[in-house]
Parts: structure tokens; C-alpha cells; sequence
């Protein structure tokens, strides 16, 4: 799998501040650690740039980003200082109506010295499952992951993700890690998408203890939702409900929590901007919401005549100016 310079970028990101190491994490997303150094010496001595590779060269005056544009983007940037530099690119056209690749945007805020790592970068896993899902609610994903508070210990997050628009449906904080946990998950879940009898999606667990139980069988069965369960000890199958319960922690464990309200108002802060603005490369860069509610196609569009309205306008700008100055 041939990998853009901006996914090699937010690898690196992701790799260097993982909670779980070098090691494990590349292990984890299927990529080799003299790949993973070879582009991290390269981003070293030449930053983003590096990662590029050899372009076409040429004489590419005519579209430099006027300075209006560059202040632009640095001031996106500084009023939303946890975008990547792929997001902020994204933002700008949706929100500004101007088109400002990746690359640019990365040298722009470079060359102003306001280049920081990310706090939370989402990664692609080098394996997927094996029947990729093809429109919203063919298949669900679900998972625990877990939290300490203080002063009442441990907790458990029960989430259940839309495997094709990765939107987050439900999510509840359970005392336990039951059948019984998943149950009311999956119940609240079916209820706020609506999801009517003979149309349920199927469900995409791990192997754990509460998945495979008898109880959690009949009960899905009984509401006729196909259980389909994960390989043993390959966390891709899961990867992409895996990625979100790490990068939702990257973020809300930078707190301590001293009651589960407390840890119940962060994780819907988070959940709130990860379903609504929140770019995702895997989804075209549109939001979880843009692809769910089914305006992801629309955006890709405005996306795509804006970006040529941009390049025209920099264009007649060079030509007019060659002519005033000639």
C-alpha cells in the first residue's frame, strides 16, 4: 500500500506519541519499523517536504497563494490550534470557500513557526475486515474500553460505532463490562437510528467475555441482529472502533475525573467534535455526520468547483499582473 506524504505524517504523530510504544503500535497497524524510521529521518531533516518524495518540476508561478490566503490560513490556524494541517486544509475550503492544499498549508504555518505536533492523529490500519460495508447501518461495531476514576475506580465505555460513516450512534459509561452492559447499548442505539424490525444491522465485537455469551445470543437473536465476530488476537478486524477508543483517550485522558459526570461531559464533548468536525482522510476528508446524514457526496462537489474557481482566479491574477508589468 503506497502511502501519501500526508498519511505518513499523521503515522508519525501517531507513533511518537502513542501510549503504547513504538513497537507495539506499528505492530498493531500492520507497518514495519525500518519503513516507519526511513520516513521519520526524512520528516527530520526536511519536514514535511521530505515525505513527499520527487515531484514534477516546472515554473509554477502563476499559482502562488497570495499573502491575503497565507494570513488565512495562519489565523484558521491559530483559532483552531488542534487541526492537522490535512483538517485545516479541508476546513478552509468548506468553510472559507478558498482551496489551500495539505502541503501548502503545512509550509505556510511552517514558515511562521507555528508547527506543533498534534495531540490526537487517526491512523488507517493495514488490514481491514473483510466484507468492506458499502451504505450506513449494514454493519455496527462495539467495544469497551476502560477509565479510572478517583476516588471510584474503574469504568467501562460502551460504544457503538457505524462501521461505514464511523459516526458514533451511542456510547454509555457502564459500572461493569456485562452481557447485560451491551444490551442496553445496542437497545439505545437501535432507538436513536431508528432502525426498524427486519432492517437491523449486523454486529462486529471482539471476542471478549460479554460478546460471546449465551445471553447476548438469545437477546440478538431475539431482535434479529447478526453477531459476526472478530479473528483472535488481530485487533484490525476491529480497527476502526480500536483507533477511536485511542484517539478519544489521547484527548480525554490529558484530565483527571473525580466523578463519572465529570468523565461523562468530556467524552461527549469529544464525541460531539468527532462525529461533527472532524476530518477523516479515510472518508474523502468529510465528517463522520457529512457521511451518515448522506451530504458527503454534495460537499465533494462544492469541494471540487471551488478548488477550480481558486486556481482559475490565481491564474487571471499572474496573467493581469504580467500585463500591467510588461
Amino acid at each position: 500500500m503506497r502511502l501519501t506524504a500526508g498519511e505518513k505524517y499523521e503515522i508519525i504523530q501517531q507513533v511518537t506519541r502513542s501510549e503504547l510504544g513504538v513497537k507495539k503500535t506499528l505492530q498493531e497497524y500492520g507497518i514495519s519499523r525500518s519503513a516507519f524510521y526511513k520516513w521519520y529521518n526524512l520528516f527530520l531533516k526536511a519536514g514535511y517536504q521530505g515525505l513527499q518524495g520527487k515531484g514534477r518540476s516546472g515554473n509554477r508561478q502563476w499559482n502562488r497563494i497570495p499573502e491575503a490566503q497565507r494570513d488565512l490560513v495562519v489565523n484558521v490556524a491559530l483559532d483552531q490550534p488542534d487541526l492537522s494541517c490535512r483538517e485545516l486544509a479541508h476546513h478552509i475550503t468548506d468553510e472559507q470557500g478558498v482551496f489551500i492544499s495539505e502541503s501548502s498549508v503545512y509550509r505556510i504555518l511552517k514558515s511562521r513557526g507555528l508547527i506543533t505536533s498534534p495531540s490526537h492523529i487517526l491512523i488507517r490500519a493495514a488490514d481491514e475486515f473483510s466484507e468492506k460495508t458499502a451504505f450506513v447501518h449494514q454493519m455496527w461495531q462495539t467495544d469497551f474500553t476502560y477509565f479510572k476514576i478517583i476516588g471510584w475506580g474503574w469504568y467501562y465505555l460502551s460504544t457503538v460505532l457505524d462501521d461505514y460513516s464511523r459516526y458514533i450512534i451511542h456510547w454509555e459509561l457502564c459500572a461493569s463490562m456485562k452481557a447485560r452492559d451491551v444490551k442496553r447499548t445496542v437497545d439505545t442505539a437501535i432507538a436513536k437510528a431508528r432502525i426498524k424490525t427486519g432492517k437491523r444491522p449486523k454486529l462486529l465485537p471482539d471476542n471478549g467475555a460479554c460478546y460471546v455469551s449465551g445471553e447476548l445470543k438469545d437477546y440478538l437473536n431475539k431482535i434479529n441482529i447478526q453477531q459476526v465476530h472478530g479473528r483472535p488476537a488481530h485487533p484490525q478486524t476491529q480497527g476502526k472502533i480500536e483507533r477511536y477508543h485511542r484517539t478519544m483517550k489521547n484527548v480525554v485522558k490529558l484530565e483527571n475525573y473525580y466523578a463519572p459526570g465529570e468523565l461523562e461531559n468530556a467524552i461527549a464533548a469529544f464525541v460531539e467534535k468527532y462525529n461533527n468536525k472532524r476530518y477523516h482522510e479515510s472518508l474523502d476528508n468529510l465528517t463522520p455526520a457529512d457521511v451518515y446524514f448522506g451530504r458527503g457526496e454534495q460537499i465533494l462537489k462544492n469541494r471540487k468547483v471551488i478548488k477550480q474557481l481558486t486556481l482559475n482566479k490565481r491564474k487571471r491574477d499572474y496573467l493581469t499582473q504580467k500585463l500591467l508589468t510588461s
